[in-house]
């Protein structure tokens, strides 16, 4: 077998940012932080979501909008949406 062709396999601990859960994992994740685990410092790597806080896992029916983007979409594209629906129908009356 040839030597230096796999990465390092090691634990790691994945932090997740919003609600500072804590998961220890075998990767090959490459990181200069450490964090404490169980009293044990490990290598760490910050996730923004994880199963603490993803809504199919927590059950939560959260929508976030922050921008505006659903908005937005229906000013744009609302009145010609409207207009391409409303087309086949005046069509039939005919």
């Amino acid at each position: 077998m040839k030597e230096n062709t796999h990465p390092e396999y090691r634990d790691v601990c994945f932090v997740d940012m919003s609600t500072g859960k804590k998961y220890l994992c075998g990767s090959a994740v490459k990181t200069s932080q450490t964090e404490e685990f169980e009293g044990k410092s490990y290598p760490s790597v910050k996730v923004s979501i994880s199963s603490s806080s993803h809504p199919f896992y927590t059950g939560d029916t959260k929508f976030v909008d922050t921008e505006g983007r659903v908005d937005k979409f229906k000013k744009k594209y609302g009145a010609k949406a409207a207009a391409v629906s409303e087309a086949p129908a005046k069509k039939e009356q005919k």
